[in-house]
């Protein structure tokens, strides 16, 4: 049995942060009040997810020193802005666009499924004294499960003004998640060296 390792004072205060951020998030995610549109429940609950993306590259910048990192967090908190600012501009005009309510269930039952393992994952992710790393693997975890709930809405009638929105986030997504991938396997060989 390996014994547990003893987290210094700077990676405690940055892992209280995070948790604080991820109530945050997993609380607005959850309560929404549903309406008869996918589309608006769907904006509704994706601001929280995006803004939590904002607020946990704010928590890496204030503590590491390491230049990709910081650069790659300063990347997240722009685009993550930039799906905020995009979708609060539609939403009004979305919430218009109606679905039945077999599509509604299908899509909350594929939402809650998404949700509670990216909420499982987030909450539990292998702790170490390496913010950097820490952050990788936390925000790699956080954009699965915003590319595959962008994914899930994408099935159904929505308002066609949200799709190209969804189109550009998992792109940007699935090449952020590529590059954490690249730079966390990089940081976790330095660690072992």
């Amino acid at each position: 049995m390996t014994k547990p390792i003893e987290l210094s004072n700077v990676t405690k205060a940055y892992l209280a942060e995070y948790q604080r951020i991820l109530d945050k998030m997993i609380q607005g995610m959850t309560y929404v009040t549903l309406t008869c549109s996918i589309s608006e429940n769907f904006i509704k609950q994706i601001l929280p997810h995006q803004v939590a993306a904002i607020k946990m590259s704010e928590n890496v910048l204030r503590y590491t020193t390491n230049i990709p990192v910081q650069n790659l967090a300063l990347e997240i908190i722009e685009t993550s802005a930039e799906i905020v600012e995009c979708l609060e501009a539609i939403q009004n005009r979305c919430c218009i666009v109606q679905n039945s309510e077999y599509e509604l269930y299908e899509y909350m039952c594929a939402y809650k499924e998404i949700t509670e393992a990216m909420f499982k994952a987030m909450s539990l992710p292998p702790v170490s004294n390496n913010i950097n790393i820490n952050y990788l693997r936390e925000m790699i975890v956080h954009h699965q499960g915003g590319v595959r709930l962008a994914q899930n809405v994408l099935r159904f009638c929505i308002c066609q003004e949200l799709i190209p929105i969804l189109k550009n986030m998992i792109q940007t997504m699935c090449d952020q998640i590529c590059d954490m991938e690249k730079l966390l396997d990089a940081l976790q060989d330095c660690e072992y060296c």
